[in-house]
Formats: structure tokens, sequence, C-alpha cells
């Protein structure tokens, strides 16, 4: 195994090749899949999401005009596949995902695609969601999504020291961000739902700031992520 400095290794050898283990190269890659997840030199999971979002949008078309819309098929046979393929497509490796507005819509979107066609609906028709949701008794896919998160976090808390997932999402790597507003961490997100779903009012949140709040999940999650404190995010864990 041979290391490199990386700051330097940029700038006097080629990219593609960084790392040797025996006598087998390493090349650098942009991106490469791993256990169906794909992963970006950048860091990012939006060409994940379009992946994802894209295999949900293919399964719609194999279904268009057979199953799905098919009236002789029972509403109850329609969400089964909803809920059988449909959602793991959708959804798989969620756990990763940090949960914008933008990646909110995609999911909504696609969501409500199959679902409108489960109860015979077009976009046309200018229904609300909300409307779908209680006539289907289907949970919205963003609470599905919000509480598999919460639960890969319980899951990091619990695990005991040298576990590698729970030691990188402790880590606090040194350096300067570069300039310009940075990017929201999945750290940072998570913690903020932790804080939202166990319904602290925001007056509280400011009042505990970083003591100890008495509730033993909320002294598990870093302190309240405001805007204020991002600089001190660190310095909670």
């Amino acid at each position: 195994m041979c290391f490199v400095d990386w700051e330097k290794a940029f700038d006097r050898v080629p990219r593609g090749i960084l790392w040797e283990v025996g006598e087998e190269v390493l090349p650098q890659v942009e991106e490469f899949k791993y256990l169906g997840v794909l992963f970006t030199s950048e860091g990012r999971m939006d060409r994940e999401i379009d992946g994802r979002t894209g295999a949900a949008a293919a399964v719609i078309r194999s279904m268009y005009r057979s199953d799905v819309v098919k009236k002789e098929l029972s509403q109850k046979a329609k969400l089964l596949i909803y809920q059988s393929i449909y959602v793991p497509t959708l959804t798989y490796g969620h756990k990763l995902w940090v949960m914008t507005e933008r990646v909110r819509s995609r999911i909504q979107v696609a969501e409500m695609s199959f679902l409108r066609r489960v109860v015979g609906r077009s976009l046309r028709d200018s229904v609300r969601s909300s409307v779908t949701w209680e006539e289907l008794g289907v949970e919205p896919l963003l609470l599905h999504i919000e509480r598999g998160q919460l639960r890969w976090l319980g899951h990091l808390f619990r695990m005991p020291p040298g576990r590698l997932p729970g030691e990188v999402f402790r880590a606090c790597p040194t350096g300067k961000r570069t300039q310009g507003r940075p990017r929201t961490r999945w750290r940072d997100y998570v913690s903020r739902l932790a804080w939202e779903r166990l319904g602290v009012r925001k007056s509280w949140r400011k009042c505990l700031g970083r003591g100890r709040s008495g509730h033993p999940c909320l002294d598990c999650c870093p302190c309240d992520p405001a805007p204020d404190k991002r600089k001190t995010m660190n310095e909670c864990w």
C-alpha cells in the first residue's frame, strides 16, 4: 500500500492513478456503483436520486395500460404493486439522502404519478395529494423516507466504538470549506429532522441551546442546527 499526499499528488501525477495495492493499480474514477448505489467523487447524491426516479418511471412505463390501469384489477391489488415494487425501487438507499426541496419535490412527483393511476385520475383533475393519500389509506412517501433516516440515525448512535459507519459519522474533518454557502451535510439535515419530528418548538430549541434537554432522544442528537449555530456544529458532538 502506498500513501499519497493528495494536495501535492493532484499537481504532480496523473489523476487517473493515485493508489496501488500490491501489484494491483486502483484508478481514481469520477463515479462508481456499490451495492446498487451510485457514488460520485464530489460526494453528491443527485445522480443517484435521478437514477432512482428514472428506474421508478421505467416501472410505470412497463405497467402502463396493463395491470396498474386495468379496471378489472382491484385497488387493493394495485396498492400491493405500489408497496412491493414501486416504493422499493424509488427509495432504495434513501437513508443516505439529503432531502432538499428539489429532492422532496421530485420524490412526491414520482409518488403521485403512480397513485393517480391507481385511483384513475390525471393531473388535470387538480385533486390535492392529501385527498389521494386519505382515499387510498397510504402515508406520504416522504414520511416513510424520513422514518427510515431517523432509524438509521439511531443505529449510528448505538454502534460500538470502532465501527466504520459510526466513526465516519462522528468525524470532524480539518481544514476550511470553500468560499460560498456550504452544502447541507447529511449530519446537519438529519439532526434538524430529529428535532422537528420530536415536536420541539423553535422557541424551546433556542432555550435548550447546547445544554441537556432532559429528553433521552434529544440528548443523543446534536444541537439544533439553526443558521446562527452552524459554525459550532462540531462542538455539539
